[in-house]
């Protein structure tokens, strides 16, 4: 029983070992720039950009939305299909709305 208890933490010691070899060996280096600013700047118009194809998907949903509502003369789908709209117009022009917000 003792035989297999030392095996056992044998096996769970070498495999933290193998765990923390690979951790420690794949760390790579990150590399800050210069101006802290520009980071904050790059990374707020990757999150708006994101947004706007949030919105303009949201805004070709609600127009294909429209469009069945049309074909099939369902008023409840339209109203849905024109909320859609103007959702993802909103979604769409967010950092654009923000900056006439703040100015």
């Amino acid at each position: 029983m003792n035989n297999k208890f030392e095996k056992r933490a044998k096996r769970v010691y070498t495999m933290f070992a193998c765990l923390v070899l690979v951790t420690v060996m794949t760390v790579c280096p990150a590399f800050a720039a210069d101006d802290p600013l520009s980071v904050v700047t790059n990374l707020s118009d990757f999150i708006f950009s994101l947004i706007r194809a949030i919105g303009l998907i949201l805004l070709g949903f609600g127009i294909l939305q429209i469009g069945l509502s049309l074909k099939s003369h369902d008023p409840s789908q339209r109203a849905n299909g024109m909320l859609t709209v103007a959702g993802g117009i909103v979604i769409t022009f967010t950092k654009e709305i923000l900056t006439l917000i703040t100015g």
